[in-house]
């Protein structure tokens, strides 16, 4: 990647954020961070949130690149990123198809089985006919996933063939695909990925049924663990991981990889996001200040990656 030392050689930035999807609150707040952490860094930088098309957002200003912190679909999933290769304009993060597939956890998972990684078994549920082969295949609990939101959102845990077939009623209101997924009980780690090389491995830990919307953007009793707790050749391992992960769906930029390490000792690989969050509890920031970038600097490094490279 080439670095970039004078804030005029990005030219002109538009922070795109807000968007349509469910996420939007989160992604007007990353964005408002970003926009603030390039004033600081002397970029001569716009905000812009999208409401609506990104074409209409754009038009009136003369850019020169984009840093997209539009979570979720309609920013995360390619559609954003074919827009702006159609546009000519260089962007943060991952091009078209890592994007798109990232945003799909059922092809993710199905990407990473045919590369040899492990992911937690599961089971697609179309309609209430598929409850009970998904309670034969994955018996209980499981937790049951919209395969295309983000930030938790729409997903819920079920212990029951009636929880199950309330937590398929509420996924399908997401108008994506819905599947249910084995419980995986263990520690969850998350690993945020930057040009390729992994930060230092975060631990979650909630007192929630599982790491929800509120425990990621609203409690208080979430606890992150940085340094992890692991001993340092386990932590290399799973560091390791997350950049094979990335690489196999052809993350570009930076990304965040969420795993389980499950009472077995082995890891479970959950998903991708390849527009993480920016906010005051995202995930991102936390690793990079271990490993001892500042929230500008990092900022910075992932503006870096619009800057003469190719996007997949």
């Amino acid at each position: 990647m080439k670095s970039v030392n004078d804030p005029k050689a990005f030219g002109r930035v538009a922070v795109l954020m807000g968007g349509q999807a469910a996420e939007r609150e989160v992604s007007l707040r990353s964005g408002a961070a970003v926009f603030a952490a390039l004033k600081r860094k002397g970029v001569d930088v716009i905000a812009v949130d999208v409401t609506a098309s990104p074409i209409d957002a754009l038009t009136g200003f003369e850019i020169d690149r984009v840093f997209n912190i539009i979570h979720g679909r309609g920013g995360e999933d390619g559609v954003l990123q074919a827009v702006l290769e159609v546009l000519d304009i260089p962007y943060t993060g991952s091009g078209v198809l890592a994007s798109a597939l990232s945003m799909d956890k059922l092809r993710t998972k199905l990407c990473w089985q045919g590369a040899g990684l492990t992911t937690p078994a599961w089971a697609l549920l179309k309609d209430e006919k598929d409850l009970d082969d998904c309670i034969a295949r994955l018996g209980f609990p499981v937790i049951v996933k919209p395969a295309q939101e983000g930030s938790s959102i729409g997903m819920s845990k079920a212990h029951n063939r009636e929880e199950l077939a309330e937590a398929l009623k509420l996924a399908s209101g997401f108008k994506c695909d819905v599947y249910a997924e084995a419980w995986v009980t263990g520690k969850e780690y998350t690993v945020a990925v930057l040009n390729g090389q992994a930060l230092p491995v975060i631990r979650l830990e909630t007192p929630n049924a599982f790491y929800d919307y509120e425990a990621k953007y609203q409690a208080t009793t979430t606890q992150y663990h940085c340094p992890c707790g692991l001993p340092e050749e386990q932590e290399q391992q799973l560091k390791n991981l997350a950049e094979v992960a990335s690489n196999v769906v052809g993350v570009n930029g930076w990304a965040r990889v969420d795993v389980f390490l499950n009472e077995a000792g082995n890891y479970q690989l959950i998903e991708i996001n390849t527009v993480p969050g920016m906010t005051d509890h995202s995930l991102v920031p936390m690793a990079a200040k271990q490993a001892g970038i500042s929230f500008d600097d990092l900022v910075w490094r992932i503006l870096e990656t619009s800057i003469d490279r190719n996007q997949v």
